[in-house]
């Protein structure tokens, strides 16, 4: 009896939301969108019961605005365990390890049901270690709960409950959006996140916002300088005045949208209704930015078994890493932490205590991991979201198109789409990877990170598109059935 056998009975069994049987009216699916985001808000705002308020540190620091949730909150972990279990099967799937054909009904429940089993598995992986190990969720020592008494062992274990709760909430929160609402519920929890901490480091008075910044440096508030000798400058381009940030900002924003319209298209027509054409395109994001979520969360991953290992292991040797301040500041994790601002390799301006060598180093492997694993992870997009010359051929086929000037043969579209595909999906993966680490580089606003703004620009403009979209086959109902989306 083959794994499928064995494991099919738990996995069928798997709770799942129900899709809709027609067509989900454009104005409900907008509802449940914005209801699934206002519940997710909510959520980010109930502080853990149970823990010590103002001494825990946030393992995911600065990978946050892509692994959303909020520190201390229900949704401590965020979607990284949606992103971690999304790897782990991609690696399964991509070695044919796995044996599921996606395109059976069968297989499909099962491939669902895998995936649900791995994200609770990984919501228990990173839970147990914040809560049980190194103190990075430090739990009261003792809690009265009605005429209940625990003691910090059953303090930590509700800690923990909750944490499990918040990560299976916000996997079904995210089932709800795909089958009831527009987009996906990971890419609207990463806009949620990165815009709050935009419009954040646009206007906060109290952590430093550009607006309010400007207004204390022409106040005099802030001193700025002499701007001839350096120490000005530097306070206006990198420091308070953040104006390197803010170009960089707007430059993201407008890259990623130029670069989401530059596309090849190729021309279609109807096999059997003479007239009909259409163009299929290939752009050259054609993977999207969502790879880079896969690349950083290996990043994080990677971070957050360091910091478990400083915390646990009182004679971690030096070449793996020393600590300072929750942070490596040299070994093996140092130099395999990503960039995350200007002051994290300029080192001219006194700002880093390590010697330059060290840092290109650091620059050099950051630069390399984000270049070659944006192109890899989008390869693995690709194949395993049928976006690849093969399924992409089956679907023209099956859709009654064809390439004008070619036989109508699902082959032979294979071979034409072979052409773009593989190599604007290597070229675009590693064109948003060095993106997000030139942004990281030379900072942005509100600290969102490099990645975080390129996935927040990205996934904005494809919501736009499939709005569009909707609104499109909901005036024209004929356009539904076309598409199969009745």
């Amino acid at each position: 009896m083959g794994w499928k056998e064995a494991a099919e009975p738990v996995l069928t069994r798997m709770p799942a939301v129900r899709r809709p049987e027609g067509h989900v009216p454009f104005k409900r699916k907008l509802a449940w969108t914005a209801g699934i985001l206002v519940l997710y808000f909510f959520l980010t705002n109930i502080a853990l019961l149970g823990l010590q308020t103002g001494e825990a540190s946030d393992l995911f620091g600065e990978f946050r605005s892509i692994l959303a949730g909020q520190q201390g909150s229900l949704l401590q972990v965020g979607i990284g365990p949606i992103v971690t279990a999304s790897i782990v099967l991609q690696l399964l799937g991509g070695a044919n390890l796995l044996g599921l054909d996606t395109d059976d009904p069968r297989d499909q429940v099962l491939y669902q049901g895998l995936q649900k089993l791995l994200v609770i598995v990984m919501v228990v992986l990173t839970a147990l270690p914040m809560v049980f190990a190194g103190g990075f969720l430090p739990a009261q020592p003792s809690l009265q709960l009605g005429g209940l008494s625990l003691g910090q062992t059953g303090v930590q274990l509700l800690l923990f409950a909750q944490i499990f709760a918040g990560g299976v909430l916000i996997l079904y929160m995210d089932e709800v959006v795909s089958k009831w609402g527009v987009g996906s519920g990971i890419g609207l929890f990463i806009i949620a996140g990165v815009s709050q901490k935009l419009v954040t480091g646009l206007i906060q008075p109290s952590t430093g916002g550009f607006f309010y910044n400007w207004y204390a440096i022409i106040t005099g508030q802030i001193t700025v300088g002499s701007i001839v000798g350096g120490d000005g400058l530097n306070t206006l381009l990198l420091g308070e005045g953040q104006i390197v940030a803010l170009v960089t900002t707007v430059l993201i924003f407008g890259i990623v949208v130029y670069a989401e319209s530059v596309r090849v298209e190729i021309p279609l027509s109807h096999a059997r209704v003479k007239g009909a054409r259409g163009r299929f395109p290939v752009k050259l994001i054609y993977a999207s930015v969502l790879p880079m979520i896969l690349v950083r969360a290996v990043q994080a991953n990677v971070q957050f078994m360091g910091q478990i290992l400083q915390s646990q292991w009182a004679g971690m040797p030096a070449w793996l890493g020393v600590y300072s301040e929750g942070q490596p500041v040299s070994g093996f994790f140092y130099y395999l932490a990503p960039i995350y601002s200007p002051q994290d390799w300029m080192w001219w301006t006194g700002a880093v205590t390590q010697e330059w060598w060290m840092i290109l180093i650091r620059v050099a492997i950051d630069v390399t991991v984000m270049v070659a694993g944006g192109a890899i992870f989008a390869i693995f997009w690709v194949e395993t979201t049928d976006m690849g010359p093969e399924a992409t051929a089956r679907q023209i086929q099956n859709s009654g198109m064809q390439i004008p000037g070619f036989r109508q043969n699902v082959g032979v579209i294979e071979k034409v789409m072979e052409r773009y595909i593989p190599q604007v999906t290597v070229i675009g993966g590693a064109l948003v990877g060095l993106l997000a680490v030139m942004a990281n580089m030379l900072g942005t606003i509100g600290a969102v990170t490099g990645t975080g703004l390129l996935l927040a620009v990205s996934i904005t403009y494809k919501l736009y598109e499939e709005i569009a979209e909707e609104q499109l086959m909901e005036m024209h109902p004929m356009m539904r059935q076309m598409f199969g989306n009745e």
